[in-house]
């Protein structure tokens, strides 16, 4: 439905005043709306945008506002920055709910548009979870924008290159917001406490940081998601019996608010460390048990899961390497789901990589050879490539032997087969190290998975 609000009938006689926009709190109205930016200056997070000397802050500080869409996570600030530009433009402000408006709402904002234009008044249409309307609902805003009879500012948290039609994209430059993070949640939630005229300041509250700490870690970078569970364990604790004006905030009673255990992890410290070690080591020991208990722990306490996976990339080279190559498959693939469908369904695709890697054959030598040749390419003299190998592309080149007696794998094995059917092709035509290496090994494959017939094939080779 359209914000009756900011519709009004123009008045002939004279030019429109821009719409105002209350400054104070309503009753009944929750603690996050009430504790929405009143300007630039009070929004938290999104320095990319708004910081000094940003695009964003200067058009909208110079009130030279063109149609734009804010993409990012719920709870990162895009219908507050709308309400910011509310309260600098002068033109007319309007705004339409993507969920409930439709077309004749949009024909309806469009005809009073017109009006106002005509009276020398701007209007500009601020859309909210504009990927909620189709195609229709989207071509019907479209010519206006193209006229320039409203300028368009859309919020929405998916992503708008297949949400929002091609055309009016467009025109439309998009801005990504960021999820907030814990110390810029912590901030909102410490201003709430502060707050006499808006938040809860006026009360007598005594919450501990730990309790504050959870609930940032529990809102997930979402700022409207901390405010209500603060409101809530606030009024919780006053119903327990603490006096009108006192509330006493527990970890417990923020644990009961979010019906979410309070998990204890520290993800800049030991425990960070200490259950990472625990599910690498659970995988290395081939536990696909533990090494889904340790997953889970770390993403229910808040862990980032795009670090969990990092390390399963890592444990898929370093601890099973070639004995089962598809192991880094599975886990490149875990973290592109991760991406694509992001938490909590993306859980199951990690899941899935832990129980893969937990149960693969194990081998070191991928790790081992390579740090081996970090050891030589550290320690010893590094010798020119070997004249064979090079590329002879002139004819000084050509004159020097770069490429001289360069045995070219294919016809050499081709004419092999031909003389003699029963001798391998793995043999070894020439030598590709440089002399002082000659007779170096780095990999050495084990017994297990893949690497057994690597194990034999090499040997073949090396034989030749």
């Amino acid at each position: 439905m359209i914000n009756q609000g900011s519709l009004f009938e123009p008045d002939e006689s004279q030019s429109p005043a821009p719409p105002k926009v209350t400054q104070g709190s309503q009753p009944g109205e929750p603690l996050a709306s009430r504790m929405r930016p009143r300007g630039l200056d009070e929004v938290v997070g999104q320095e990319h945008l708004l910081g000094p000397g940003r695009i964003l802050r200067r058009s909208i500080e110079a009130d030279h506002i063109s149609s734009m869409i804010f993409w990012g996570p719920p709870g990162s600030g895009k219908t507050t920055l709308a309400e910011v530009i509310a309260l600098h433009t002068h033109a007319r402000f309007v705004r339409l709910s993507a969920v409930s408006a439709g077309v004749a709402d949009l024909r309806k904002v469009m005809e009073e548009a017109r009006r106002y234009r005509q009276a020398k008044k701007h209007t500009l249409l601020f859309i909210d979870e504009i990927h909620r309307f189709n195609k229709a609902q989207q071509d019907a805003v479209l010519p206006h924008v193209e006229q320039g009879l409203v300028t368009l500012i859309g919020a929405t948290t998916e992503n708008p290159s297949f949400e929002v039609n091609s055309a009016l994209l467009s025109r439309a430059r998009v801005f990504v917001l960021k999820a907030l993070s814990e110390e810029q949640t912590l901030v909102i939630l410490r201003r709430a406490l502060a707050d006499k005229e808006r938040g809860l300041g006026e009360l007598q509250i005594a919450i501990s940081d730990e309790a504050l700490q959870q609930i940032a870690l529990y809102a997930n970078g979402d700022a409207r998601t901390a405010l209500n569970v603060l409101e809530l364990a606030v009024q919780s604790s006053r119903s327990a019996g603490e006096g009108p004006g006192t509330a006493n905030v527990t970890l417990s009673t923020v644990e009961e608010v979010m019906q979410h255990r309070a998990l204890q992890y520290d993800k800049s410290g030991d425990q960070h460390y200490d259950m990472i070690s625990a599910l690498h080591k659970s995988l290395r020991g081939s536990d696909p048990d533990a090494g889904l208990y340790w997953l889970g722990r770390m993403l229910e306490a808040g862990e980032d899961p795009l670090y969990i996976v990092r390390r399963l990339i890592r444990f898929a080279s370093e601890d099973i390497g070639m004995a089962d190559p598809q192991a880094l498959v599975v886990c490149v693939a875990a973290q592109q789901a991760l991406h694509f469908v992001g938490l909590p369904e993306g859980n199951l695709a990690l899941a899935q990589a832990v129980v893969h890697l937990a149960t693969a054959p194990k081998s070191n030598a991928l790790y081992a050879a390579y740090s081996q040749v970090q050891e030589d390419v550290q320690k010893t003299r590094n010798d020119p490539v070997p004249l064979q190998l090079r590329n002879a592309p002139t004819k000084l080149m050509q004159e020097l032997d770069y490429g001289k007696e360069y045995k070219y794998a294919h016809e050499y094995y081709k004419e092999m087969r031909i003389e003699d059917p029963e001798r391998p092709p793995a043999q070894q035509l020439q030598a590709y190290l440089p002399d002082n290496l000659r007779q170096r090994r780095y990999y050495e494959p084990g017994y297990q998975g893949k690497e057994a017939s690597i194990k034999q094939w090499l040997e073949k080779r090396r034989e030749g």
